[in-house]
């Protein structure tokens, strides 16, 4: 089996590290290289088990299993487990933490608003409940990445740095030259658009570094103000919110100004102290119905995209899933 993979991102570098070292194919990846920044090299890399939808919480924690379970992603990933707090709305029900206990065991627990407060210092008033996980925290996208691209490329895999023209059911045209598979799978990301037939829409995602104490606590979301942050360095946290930009040319992202300010009123909502900005990155992500990282085909067209910031938390096991349905 013969397959082209347009995309060298962390869907496309893991779909097709599955397809050559799982199944045998003989695979070609199409980047456009380290010098083009993408949703990889900007993502928080925030991993844990718990999802509020079912589906995506089972491959969030099986993706965690295997990678707390394995010698080789640990390295390529710079894995680092710090636990993970997930503060929910009020309104939110209680979460469903049936993957989370099943395939990650003692690692969930849910406390009230008062003892989330107590222990992290969250501030407001308005949280329900919040999912705090021994079993998470943050690794390297973009590590994980170029890591699996040089797997490939040493273990008989072909990985071109060329830009794509056109893709079809089974031709890949870049630079001119069309090749021919049996199986052709768009996983690029902001640029699956530009490629692929379907309801495709690119959307901005940003996240700066601050200057900040925030004692206690390492990698959270917040569901009610929407933010979000991890360690960066000693002092230092890494803080970002959803971001509202659709439609963005992902060739000219800039960083929003306006979010960044949206940021550190977040914090101060729920912290009550006020970050120093640091610095700021920005890039996008591409999204089509429905939503998460799967296999999709359109019009004849494959196309493994539709995450967020990388779809680093689920990437590792929806890529075995598909891998499974292509060489099926």
């Amino acid at each position: 089996m013969k397959v082209g993979v347009v995309g060298g991102g962390i869907a496309g570098a893991l779909l097709a590290l599955r397809l050559r070292r799982e199944h045998g194919a003989e695979v070609e990846v199409f980047t456009l290289g380290p010098s083009t920044p993408d949703a990889s090299g900007v993502s928080g890399g925030l991993v844990r088990g718990y999802e509020r939808d079912p589906a995506a919480s089972r491959l969030a924690a099986l993706g965690l299993a295997e990678l707390r379970d394995s010698p080789e992603l640990l390295e390529w990933t710079g894995y680092r487990e710090t636990g993970s707090v997930y503060l929910l709305p009020p309104d939110a029900g209680p979460p469903d933490l049936t993957a989370v206990r099943e395939l990650l065991p003692g690692s969930a627990e849910v406390v009230d608003a008062a003892e989330a407060a107590r222990r992290y210092g969250f501030a407001g008033g308005d949280g329900a409940t919040a999912v705090v996980e021994r079993h998470a925290g943050f690794l390297s996208p973009a590590g994980l990445r170029e890591r699996a691209l040089d797997w490939l490329a040493r273990n008989g895999a072909t990985v071109r740095e060329s830009r794509v023209e056109r893709v079809g059911a089974d031709t890949v045209t870049a630079g001119g030259t069309g090749r021919r598979y049996d199986a052709v799978v768009v996983a690029a990301g902001a640029w699956t658009g530009r490629l692929a037939p379907g309801e495709w829409r690119t959307k901005q995602i940003q996240f700066g570094v601050y200057r900040v104490e925030l004692p206690g606590l390492a990698v959270f979301v917040d569901d009610v103000t929407g933010l979000f942050g991890r360690p960066w360095a000693q002092g230092e946290f890494l803080l970002g919110l959803g971001c509202d930009r659709w439609d963005v040319d992902p060739e000219r992202v800039e960083v929003d100004t306006a979010h960044a300010e949206d940021v550190t009123a977040a914090v101060l909502r729920r912290f009550g102290v006020r970050p120093e900005p640091v610095r700021a990155v920005a890039s996008c992500d591409g999204y089509g119905p429905p939503g998460g990282l799967r296999l999709r085909v359109e019009g004849g067209v494959r196309t493994f995209a539709g995450g967020s910031g990388g779809s680093v938390k689920t990437v590792l096991a929806a890529s075995r899933v598909a891998a499974r349905q292509l060489a099926a």
